[in-house]
């Protein structure tokens, strides 16, 4: 038997930036993909490797890139070029995020990212839609 779970129900939330911070969920998020963590390496190899088979060490860490699509409400708290994901790709900044996955909020994972790309849709046939990319920066944290 599986132990697999639906991902309907996992919760994008973006902070106030408030000292004792608040986190409201993104409106209207049809899907969610990432963040992609990576490892970095580089190649060490030497005249001396073994069987002249390229070696490699682990560098630096990086969380890298989540995005999202979402039903875009162009005035919406969570979307508006005046209060929400527009403004602050516009206005480069820093939020904190946390992303809670559907297993009854057991698990989260809270990062810094900024909002580096919106790119709305307006399809004659369909919903008004953005995808959306968020960079996170530094170390994301990984509770659950």
């Amino acid at each position: 038997m599986t132990n697999a779970l639906a991902a309907f129900g996992t919760l994008l939330k973006i902070g106030d930036g408030g000292g004792t911070e608040v986190f409201t969920s993104i409106a209207e998020v049809t899907d969610i993909s990432g963040p992609k963590f990576k490892l970095d390496t580089t190649e060490v190899t030497s005249h001396t490797s073994a069987g002249a088979w390229r070696e490699k060490i682990p560098t630096l860490l990086d969380a890298g890139e989540m995005s999202l699509k979402i039903n875009f409400i162009p005035t919406g708290a969570t979307h508006s070029q005046t209060s929400g994901l527009l403004k602050d790709m516009r206005s480069r900044t820093k939020r904190n995020f946390q992303l809670l996955f559907s297993d009854s909020g057991v698990t989260t994972w809270s990062f810094a990212a900024y909002v580096t790309s919106f790119e709305p849709s307006e399809p004659i046939d369909g919903a008004l839609a953005a995808d959306v990319t968020l960079t996170i920066t530094g170390a994301p944290t990984l509770a659950g």
